[in-house]
């Protein structure tokens, strides 16, 4: 597998231990669309194979995977990785007006008054709270400020974001810059 390929791909769940007699395992889910995981969905694994997931339980966080009928067997597959790529994501994932996946807030653009403050390394959820973790632009950071920040993604400091054009534009953002 390439280094790029392995770059689009996305962790999203995590399988755990075994669960009863009959080759059950529970899932531990690492994304906001746990309907991706549905009878018949198919996805990467960090064994190096692709697993058909059968009997999907959300409620009680158990899965079944196609082949795999003993505890035995799905012991093999204890901490293994779940990942999908991300046109997988767009397709199988509806998103709210106002809602993004965090793979496209990374390398926007951060503007505040027409001043580019930095660029979004990665989103982080906090608690219950995304935050935008920011890479300072190189001229903020030779005037004396943090080489990195993070910023609530959420109002009052979100005011824009066009996808298309990388750029979030937000309000704000600066006084959390000189406080870092």
């Amino acid at each position: 597998m390439s280094k790029q390929y392995k770059e689009q791909l996305l962790h999203i769940a995590t399988i755990g231990k075994t669960v009863g007699i009959k080759g059950d395992m529970k899932l531990h889910i690492k994304c906001d669309f746990p309907q991706q995981f549905h009878n018949g969905a198919t996805f990467f694994t960090s064994l190096k194979s692709d697993i058909t997931l059968r009997d999907v339980n959300l409620q009680r966080g158990i899965i079944k995977i196609d082949g795999v009928f003993t505890p035995e067997d799905a012991k093999k597959y204890t901490n293994a990785k779940i990942f999908t790529t991300r046109e997988e994501t767009r397709k199988n994932c509806h998103l709210e007006d106002g809602e993004f996946f965090f793979f496209d807030l990374e390398d926007c653009s951060v503007f505040e008054n027409g001043e580019k403050l930095g660029v979004v390394k990665e989103v982080e959820r906090i608690a219950f709270s995304n935050y935008l973790s920011i890479v300072t632009d190189t001229k903020l950071v030779k005037e004396g400020f943090a080489k990195s920040f993070l910023l609530p993604f959420s109002e009052p400091f979100k005011k824009d974001v066009d996808i298309d054009k990388k750029i979030i534009t937000v309000v704000g953002a600066k006084d959390i810059l000189e406080a870092s």
